[in-house]
């Protein structure tokens, strides 16, 4: 079966490219969001001890014949990068990227990231982070550490604006030689 990593900026569609492409190969989406955050309220705010989330994650992976790893693991998951067959790149314009990202916010979390809740600054604090993506240098998730990453992968690279429609960018993913040549069961 197949392994696929998607991976781009905060924003840019991979979790949900992930999802839907999974649904369709009828195999696993794993997010790397789930590996290395552990579950708080508010979430997103204590990451997992690094040993225990590449423990997790090759547990999972190992699960599943097939998978979909959506999201960046590319300072934490070594172990994990030799069993990719494909790597799927995405990239967005900042400001549609920075508007779903404000988009998604709003309804995850309401009010509470609103003047005066309890997730105010945090969020704030992301959004700044997020919004530095394509300037930032290597050191972070970044378009420069994307790009750095992306050059020592010995999986084939498939680069794609996630401003199209998601179907679009699954059609193009099932495609690519090293998907289409392999024995996947899609979904219909």
């Amino acid at each position: 079966m197949v392994h696929i990593h998607i991976m781009g900026a905060s924003g840019s569609g991979t979790t949900s490219l992930g999802h839907t492409l999974a649904e369709r190969l009828d195999i696993a989406h794993l997010d790397t969001d789930d590996f290395f955050w552990l579950p708080t309220d508010p979430p997103f705010t204590t990451p997992r001890d690094a040993d225990e989330r590449i423990q997790l994650l090759l547990q999972e992976a190992a699960r599943h014949d097939g998978w979909v790893l959506s999201g960046s693991a590319l300072k934490w998951a070594r172990q994990i990068e030799p069993f990719y067959d494909l790597v799927v790149f995405l990239r967005i314009e900042p400001e549609l990227r920075m508007a779903r990202i404000r988009a998604r916010e709003i309804a995850r979390y309401g009010d509470r990231i609103g003047p005066g809740g309890d997730m105010e600054i945090k969020s704030g604090e992301f959004m700044e982070w997020a919004a530095s993506y394509d300037t930032a240098g290597p050191e972070r998730r970044s378009l420069a550490a994307h790009e750095q990453w992306l050059e020592t992968q010995t999986a084939p690279v498939l680069r794609l604006d996630s401003s199209r429609e998601i179907d679009d960018l699954v059609a193009e993913v099932l495609l690519h030689p090293a998907i289409a040549a392999g024995a996947v069961r899609q979904r219909r």
